[in-house]
């Protein structure tokens, strides 16, 4: 089976971040992030966000999403988010066991949660009968792989602000978005009001470890004890530090990014010349979303496998990753057509 294009959380690690990984594992150091790398790696973060951002990092993108809704929220809370937010449908409901808080799913405009989605929700403040609006959660990139405009992230942040609420962002494909943008993470985020950001490095190039920042100190006195609780503490945290240094040297990151976002528009530039393929979604980072005849989806499948993402509308989701060919694509493409004359 050749690669595929089922998730880019099945690609590898880069080997530049192999190398940092390989740079950490020397010696002895004090473990649960007491070590050099994991300071190193926290100042860079403070570096690109601000010194009074803290930092917390994790094991996976739903330890990150936790952590960050736990930290802000009681189990009287509700948290407000779009039907196909990654905390709502692919979490195994990890955020309401952690959080003990409601989940209220609003149907996406593209992908996205929008302000007149939000604002029905929007009740019920200081009655005791009514789980209490605390946050507003939103995905960056979303996962119909939009990308939320820095002046649509200010407007939520502002209405939640409005009514003493927070907004979240999970960033796991967080570079995508970036260089889709062609701004800095500052700029789309604590600029733009958000709170609580899971910034993601596993689906861009790196082995695990995803950070949580918090924009606001006054939120984390009790983090690291909420993280520790949740199993989201390792104690060789300096291979996570490790690898975000590397992550971070020479905008490695960037060059990920930019080359899994090309790879998806090559895609879908390839497609869109194919009569019986229906493009549903603007590519805008790493996914391409496409009405396919059910016929050939699972003879494609066998040979670059990805997953359906609508089946009663034969709806599919193809992801490209740094590691993504152009050969692949082609091949992928040229069997597309392929199956469509002999099906």
């Amino acid at each position: 089976m050749k690669k595929g294009f089922a998730s880019d959380n099945n690609s590898g690690v880069h080997p530049l971040i192999f190398k940092s990984m390989e740079a950490a594992n020397s010696g002895h150091v004090v473990g649960y992030g007491n070590d050099p790398f994991t300071e190193k790696a926290i100042k860079i973060f403070k570096g690109i966000f601000g010194e009074e951002t803290e930092v917390f990092f994790v094991f996976n993108g739903t330890g990150a999403n936790v952590l960050g809704l736990s930290t802000v929220t009681n189990s009287f809370h509700s948290v407000i988010c779009a039907e196909t937010a990654h905390i709502q449908e692919d979490e195994c409901g990890a955020p309401e066991k952690f959080t003990g808080c409601k989940l209220l799913a609003v149907e996406p405009v593209n992908g996205k949660v929008t302000p007149a989605k939000v604002l029905p929700h929007l009740k019920g403040f200081d009655f005791e009968h009514h789980s209490q609006p605390r946050v507003i959660s939103i995905s960056q990139v979303t996962e119909m792989g939009t990308v939320y405009q820095p002046d649509e992230i200010k407007k939520l942040s502002d209405l939640a602000h409005k009514h003493n609420m927070l907004l979240h962002m999970d960033g796991a494909r967080i570079a995508n978005a970036a260089v889709s943008l062609n701004l800095d993470f500052k700029s789309f985020t604590k600029d733009c009001g958000v709170d609580i950001l899971s910034f993601g490095g596993t689906k861009n190039g790196m082995m695990m470890g995803e950070a949580v920042l918090f924009f606001n100190p006054e939120l984390t006195s009790l983090t690291k004890y909420i993280r520790k609780q949740s199993m989201q503490l390792y104690s060789k945290m300096r291979f996570v530090g490790a690898q975000f240094i590397g992550y971070f040297k020479d905008d490695l990151w960037k060059k990920t990014a930019n080359h899994a976002n090309a790879m998806a528009k090559l895609l879908e530039s390839e497609v869109a010349k194919i009569p019986e393929i229906k493009i549903t979604q603007p590519v805008k980072a790493n996914g391409v979303f496409a009405i396919v005849p059910k016929k050939i989806i699972e003879p494609l499948q066998n040979q670059f496998f990805f997953y359906v993402w609508d089946e009663i509308n034969s709806e599919v989701r193809w992801m490209t990753s740094f590691d993504t060919t152009e050969e692949e694509i082609y091949d992928f493409v040229k069997l597309i057509k392929e199956l469509l004359v002999s099906k």
